[in-house]
């Protein structure tokens, strides 16, 4: 389905397509002691507490044009956070034509697309080894809507909102619609990839492995960091205060961890 701007799709009544779109981050870090992985932990928590996780939504919100009507956070005890938000359409500036585009979206400065009745969530979980040795913090992210406009338009931003060393990205179009003629239409843009949507400059960062069902209407995306310096997952202090055989232990204990959620071993 190869379309442009002027040749939008005849729609009889509402484009009522589902997309979704799942963005599951992870942030991974190495604390030896139980005062470094409770020190982790406080800083996570007040890095993505409630109150930041919902203005990072109200930005995706702005930038798939939707109109906020409720929103529901909360902070919880021990750690992590959730925030939904309820959207509906939003003002409608334009005729929007970046849902036909399989290119990176914006980063927040003005709205000109539209959304219809949908939701956007995130819940925050951050965590740490029984003996001690390595702390995760994983946020997982959806946004739904209904309509012309895809969510895969805020994930540039939302790469850009979090630390990630790992993102594994899922989209998905269910249902379907009716052009004029009463032809079922089960997907309304063109997408290869989900690469496509993340701009060059961080793509070049990560090693992606892709796993589509195109017949489905079904991508994934996994994402990996490419480069490894060992001070960015030391809490508080560097590598030159540990030994080599520290350096080399610590090393390889995080590149497992990451190996293991990457690949999914032991699944």
């Amino acid at each position: 389905m190869t379309l442009t701007h002027e040749q939008r799709i005849q729609l009889h009544g509402f484009n009522n397509l589902t997309k979704s779109l799942s963005f599951n981050m992870y942030d991974i870090c190495y604390t030896k002691t139980r005062e470094e992985r409770e020190s982790y932990i406080a800083y996570i928590d007040e890095q993505y507490n409630s109150d930041r996780l919902t203005s990072i939504l109200r930005q995706v919100a702005d930038i798939i044009g939707a109109h906020v009507l409720n929103v529901a956070k909360q902070d919880y005890v021990p750690q992590g956070a959730s925030v939904t938000i309820l959207v509906s359409e939003g003002p409608i500036v334009e005729v929007p034509e970046e849902s036909f585009e399989e290119s990176p979206g914006p980063l927040p400065s003005m709205v000109v697309m539209a959304l219809d009745k949908s939701h956007i969530t995130v819940h925050t979980y951050p965590e740490y080894h029984p003996d001690e040795g390595i702390s995760t913090f994983r946020a997982d992210i959806d946004v739904s809507t209904c309509g012309e406009i895809s969510p895969l338009k805020a994930l540039n931003y939302l790469i850009h909102s979090f630390d990630t060393d790992i993102m594994m990205i899922d989209y998905r179009v269910r249902g379907f619609t009716r052009d004029i003629f009463g032809k079922k239409l089960f997907i309304d843009h063109e997408i290869n990839s989900i690469q496509n949507y993340i701009p060059e400059e961080e793509g070049r960062q990560f090693d992606m492995i892709d796993v589509n069902i195109y017949q489905e209407n079904l991508f994934h995306t996994k994402c990996r960091l490419k480069q490894f310096d060992l001070n960015n997952y030391l809490f508080g202090y560097t590598k030159d205060s540990l030994s080599k055989e520290e350096q080399d232990e610590i090393t390889e204990r995080l590149k497992t961890e990451m190996d293991e959620i990457f690949y999914h071993i032991g699944r």
